[in-house]
């Protein structure tokens, strides 16, 4: 198993890495919209909708997405921005004040319809952060053209440098538990084991893209936020998973399960990145409109 993990995990990182660097940013974002809609599929599964629902969920959401790859409408780039700020804006207040309380109830939400809406709260916003974070376009538009993949690689490196902090510091000392009734194998020593590992990351980053002493710091806060971030996507994917009496949300990953189980710390650390990082450019927009 831990073989067909490590095999499964270096297919997927050298094709993410291909695909970041040479694809376009129109075929990029195709691709990544394949991977949202099978992450939608799988949330509709462990929603438990129908046959028919599930198709329809996905089908929407394909026209949808379609709709935002291939607009040519005039100044699309303006709405494309505007759209994108406000489904940013709706994550970051999800998971800053709904989703901790989600955790703290352990609320059980059976209507299909908020079901339906969550889903697409939780990878829709996913999906706009990894098409910001590698655009050209939209990089240049806040002087950071020459960071484009690197600047998004670097937020997702974060993510899985606290990941396999937590799993491996949390499996050798751990012995207080985080969130028992939710997943029993998160313990605080883990968190601890991956802030310290993200703050190591931060300080080799900041020595590499030769950052100001001063930044460091912030560098080093917003990564530890990132990381408590993380550990909420994770969470909240393995309530809904234990709500569902399912182990994995899927199959398609071999030794890893479903592509939520691969991307739940991003669903809600990306998007938030993304919305501090381009809040000023936001900002001027949403000022254009009054």
């Amino acid at each position: 198993m831990l073989k067909t993990r490590i095999f499964t995990a270096l297919v997927l990182m050298v094709g993410f890495l291909a695909a970041l660097f040479f694809l376009p940013d129109l075929y990029w974002s195709l691709l990544l919209l394949v991977l949202i809609l099978i992450g939608l599929w799988e949330w509709a599964s462990m929603a438990k909708f129908s046959r028919y629902g599930r198709w329809a969920y996905v089908i929407i959401s394909l026209l949808s997405g379609l709709l935002f790859c291939f607009s040519n409408a005039p100044q699309a780039i303006v709405w494309k921005s505007y759209s994108v700020f406000w489904a940013f804006f709706a994550s970051a207040a999800f998971w800053l004040f709904l989703v901790p309380l989600w955790l703290i109830t352990r609320y059980q939400i059976k209507q299909r319809s908020i079901l339906a809406v969550v889903g697409w709260l939780v990878l829709i916003p996913l999906w706009f952060a990894l098409i910001c974070l590698k655009s050209y376009a939209l990089l240049a538009l806040v002087n950071l053209q020459h960071a484009a993949g690197w600047l998004l690689l670097s937020i997702i490196g974060a993510v899985w440098v606290a990941d396999s902090a937590a799993y491996f510091v949390g499996k050798r000392f751990g012995k207080h538990k985080l969130a028992p009734l939710i997943s029993p194998g998160k313990t605080w020593e883990g968190v601890i084991g991956a802030w310290v590992a993200v703050s190591i990351y931060g300080l080799v980053l900041s020595q590499l893209i030769g950052l100001d002493y001063a930044l460091v710091i912030w560098l080093i806060g917003g990564l530890w936020g990132i990381t408590v971030l993380s550990i909420m996507g994770d969470l909240l994917e393995s309530l809904l998973k234990r709500q569902a009496s399912v182990k994995d949300s899927g199959s398609l990953l071999p030794g890893h399960g479903g592509v939520l189980d691969r991307i739940d710390g991003l669903t809600s650390s990306l998007p938030l990145a993304a919305f501090f990082i381009y809040f000023p450019l936001y900002y001027n927009i949403l000022e254009s409109y009054v």
